[in-house]
């Protein structure tokens, strides 16, 4: 496996490569200063993780990784920062994961492992799912309007932000969310007090409560302090895009999950890859 790995501070730099070499299933590092000569490394060449400082002159991590996967969307980002207030932005791109500096290397190895582990999981459901001629049991739509559908049934969300945060964990693709970065999305800024975290319960149970009605529970895996969707229960037009489906590029119409603001990003992001 190759990674690149970008951080302005030399130092700082060289120590996350001489980490990331002694992690077995890491072949090959490469080590960038600057984010420009990091996205001219794509022109010519690819990687399979791109771990990436945020907080850089000139183009920042954020606007590296989009342009990154401009060129090469199957490159994972795996962001190192010491900065924790970017994390909902950067998961919006579908970053893979998100480390506080300083790090080791147990915690490289483990956003490596997750990252390789949600990559094989969208892959091994979309394989499945082509073997599959009958009408899957669970089926998300997100081109257009986002829905759910078991059995051909379209679900009925008893809250709006139910289903949204269910959208929202379908975007990010297995990746896992915290209750923080749940609230910023469903309450933008509204303040993460006592007050709006059970007001966050009540929007999480509604959900649970959805997903027993229609017997389903096992979509959403819920951890202390975080939830993730699990990608290899259902079936999902985005994720057989990505994978290379030719039926789901064809289906696609330029519109994706439009009920949602936060839902641009990808549909940008989609948009330009098919018009490549």
């Amino acid at each position: 496996m190759k990674v690149i790995c970008v951080d302005d501070e030399k130092l700082i730099l060289d120590l996350t490569m001489s980490m990331l070499r002694s992690i077995d299933k890491v072949d090959e590092v490469e080590g960038f200063t600057d984010a420009m000569s990091a996205l001219a490394y794509f022109d010519n060449d690819t990687a399979d993780i791109a771990m990436l400082d945020i907080d850089m002159p000139g183009m920042n991590g954020i606007s590296l990784a989009m342009a990154i996967k401009d060129k090469r969307p199957d490159v994972t980002i795996i962001f190192l920062t010491g900065y924790s207030e970017y994390s909902v932005e950067a998961f919006a791109i579908h970053a893979s994961g998100y480390v506080m500096k300083p790090t080791n290397v147990k915690r490289l190895e483990e956003e490596i492992n997750f990252a390789l582990l949600q990559r094989n999981a969208i892959n091994e459901a979309v394989a499945g799912i082509a073997e599959k001629k009958e009408v899957p049991h669970i089926m998300v739509r997100t081109f257009g309007n986002f829905d759910v559908l078991v059995d051909g049934e379209i679900v009925s969300f008893s809250r709006s932000k139910s289903k949204e945060l269910l959208a929202y964990l379908v975007d990010r693709q297995g990746g896992s969310v915290t209750r923080a970065e749940a609230f910023a999305l469903l309450w933008e800024d509204g303040m993460y007090d006592r007050s709006m975290q059970k007001q966050l319960d009540v929007i999480i149970r509604a959900l649970k409560s959805t997903l027993e009605k229609y017997e389903i529970s096992e979509i959403l895996e819920l951890q202390r302090g975080s939830m993730r969707l699990v990608v290899d229960k259902v079936e999902c037009d985005l994720y057989r895009l990505l994978a290379g489906d030719i039926s789901a590029i064809n289906s696609y119409r330029g519109e994706y999950m439009s009920a949602y603001e936060w839902a641009s990003l990808t549909e940008g992001y989609v948009t330009r890859n098919l018009s490549d």
